[in-house]
């Protein structure tokens, strides 16, 4: 039983650090990388387009999933799809790792 167990840990062990996102030391190159996304997304993250959304503070695994699919054509949009193509894997995985370091702090309506 313990050694069923321990392979179950080894084994999720194994598995959260293959679907990982990027480390804090690609910030550096991942701003650099972002810089091209400003026009639209702003390098904080908040969008500077209406028709564009913020992607401060959203989970990297989300950010990864969205620029894949603009990069496979399974998901399509005039500018997105256009960039996406050009990324690679590493780029996607900086980019989704600056926007989801960017903290936020939310602040509920005031309700009388």
């Amino acid at each position: 039983m313990i050694v069923t167990v321990t392979r179950s840990i080894v084994a999720l062990a194994i598995l959260v650090a293959a679907t990982a996102p990027s480390t804090a030391a690609d910030l550096a190159v991942a701003k650099k990388k972002a810089g091209e996304c400003t026009p639209c997304h702003g390098l904080n993250g908040i969008a500077v387009q209406p028709d564009a959304p913020n992607l401060a503070g959203d989970s990297a695994y989300y950010l990864t999933a969205q620029l894949k699919a603009f990069r496979a054509g399974e998901r399509q949009h005039e500018q997105m799809s256009i960039i996406a193509k050009g990324l690679s894997d590493e780029d996607i995985d900086d980019l989704a790792a600056w926007y989801s370091a960017i903290e936020l702090k939310a602040t509920l309506p005031k309700m009388d």
